[in-house]
């Protein structure tokens, strides 16, 4: 028997357009997708936007949603994905420079934290070397938490599929990490 949605019921209040409804989906979702899409693009303002961008898709699809067709957090994961995968075509194609983006938050941090800031910047700036196909494995395993199957289902692709592309994942963010400490800095060298 298939689980129940968790958030059909709010889904169905959103698309009455019940104000309370669509502050507590904001409430709920707001951070797991901005915490994705900042993973996925390393930019907190370019995650903002696809956050923005994405609660544009709730409130349009809310009234037309059929329950039991997808999970909701599915349907949204993908949607994110989607949205991110659509801006790093646009980086692509558009970008000159290999800078890396800048860390979001610039308040000043306690000295014990200073050291765990500098470790997420190297796994950042890391994450950022990888194929974008590894980096949203690794991201919705890790930084989501997502089930090997959820996380497969997700990306159109078999839990064996997943694990291989983990295992070279893996692989390849270990050497991005220490070609950064090769290197001595928490960004990738200029190869121009």
């Amino acid at each position: 028997m298939k689980e129940e949605d968790p958030d059909t019921a709010l889904i169905a209040r959103v698309g009455n357009r019940e104000p309370g409804a669509i502050r507590e989906i904001v409430a709920r979702k707001l951070p797991r997708i901005v915490a994705l899409a900042s993973r996925m693009l390393g930019d907190r303002d370019e995650a903002d936007d696809v956050a923005q961008e994405a609660f544009l898709r709730i409130w349009n699809i809310a009234p037309k949603w059929r329950r039991g067709e997808a999970r909701f957090d599915t349907w949204l994961h993908r949607v994110t994905l989607n949205l991110c995968y659509d801006r790093l075509r646009r980086h692509r194609e558009t970008t000159l420079s290999d800078d890396l983006p800048e860390q979001a938050d610039r308040a000043p941090l306690p000295d014990e934290r200073i050291e765990a800031t500098h470790a997420n910047e190297r796994i950042a700036a890391a994450l950022a070397k990888l194929p974008a196909r590894q980096r949203e494995a690794l991201v919705l395993q890790y930084y989501q938490e997502l089930p090997n199957a959820e996380a497969a289902a997700l990306m159109g692709i078999s839990t064996e599929a997943l694990e291989s592309l983990l295992a070279r994942a893996r692989r390849n963010l270990r050497a991005a990490l220490a070609d950064l400490a090769q290197s001595g800095g928490d960004a990738p060298k200029e190869h121009r």
